[in-house]
């Protein structure tokens, strides 16, 4: 004779269902959809929208849509030039540049931008003028920073990045970085060439951060979700959709997804705060 079921495992099958249910509300804005969209630009959201892109063609193979990186000002020229359907930028986009393409512009997630160092480092925290010291060149040695004698390597991004220019007026307080900087072109970069070096320090996404790298605190304030969301961290920036006119019916369901539970769900997933 079959058990009746216990409470604990009815309320289990009850949420494991809503939740499927839910899930499949969320891909079903892609249903009678098909064709291709073309999305480039920042690179903080690739992990993130990788992963809702392949639910979204597992669920519905006629949707093909592909992502690409460059960094925001890719996204701004591309979607601009009518390259692709969608402009990623880890930063808002400007009166000018919203003017001069027509662009609609949709935040879909939050993210702190954390100073990072190689994790063999023997330091967790770095006071805000120093912290502009060493990108201005003015402190070139880890000795002065309380670490073992030896040249800081310091890393940056190329000026149209979002994230630089984010972490540039927030953090240095738009001093002039020095000349001699590494320049990367990802934040995916930045995260190897800090895990390789040694003698590292550059900024990142905390999104894309992980234990390949070290956050150093900044006066004593961690970079995490937590302090974003209080503010208590202060570099911190929106990450954006953008796109030509009104979205295309695939660039619009796109955006949705993203704005929806499953969305922003996976927003936090990946290490951001969802605005929802």
């Amino acid at each position: 004779m079959r058990k009746p079921l216990n409470s604990i495992t009815f309320m289990a099958i009850f949420f494991f269902i809503f939740a499927a249910t839910a899930y499949a509300g969320d891909l079903d804005l892609f249903k009678d959809l098909s064709g291709t969209l073309n999305i480039a630009g920042g690179t903080a959201h690739i992990k993130c929208e990788t992963e809702a892109i392949k639910r979204i063609m597992r669920a519905y193979p006629d949707v093909n849509i592909t992502i690409a990186g460059g960094g925001s000002g890719v996204g701004i020229k591309q979607v601009c030039e009518g390259l692709v359907d969608i402009g990623n930028t880890g930063r808002a986009p400007t009166p000018e540049e919203i003017s001069r393409c027509n662009l609609k512009v949709y935040k879909f997630a939050v993210d702190g931008i954390g100073v990072v160092v190689n994790p063999k480092l023997n330091t967790d925290n770095i006071s805000k003028e120093n912290l502009k010291k060493v990108f201005a060149g003015d402190i070139t040695n880890w000795k002065t920073l309380g670490g073992s004698q030896g040249s800081i390597n310091v890393y940056t991004r190329d000026a149209e990045s979002g994230t630089r220019k984010v972490f540039w007026s927030k953090g240095l307080e738009k001093i002039k970085i020095i000349d001699k900087a590494n320049f990367v072109p990802s934040n995916a970069a930045m995260k190897t060439a800090i895990a390789n070096d040694p003698q590292g320090m550059g900024y990142i996404s905390l999104g894309v951060a992980d234990s390949s790298v070290k956050l150093l605190a900044i006066d004593g304030v961690s970079p995490s979700t937590e302090n974003v969301k209080s503010g208590r961290y202060e570099i911190a920036r929106g990450l954006y959709i953008n796109t030509r006119g009104e979205p295309s019916p695939l660039a619009k369901a796109f955006i949705s997804y993203m704005l929806s539970p499953e969305g922003q769900a996976l927003v936090k997933k990946h290490g951001f705060l969802p605005v929802k």
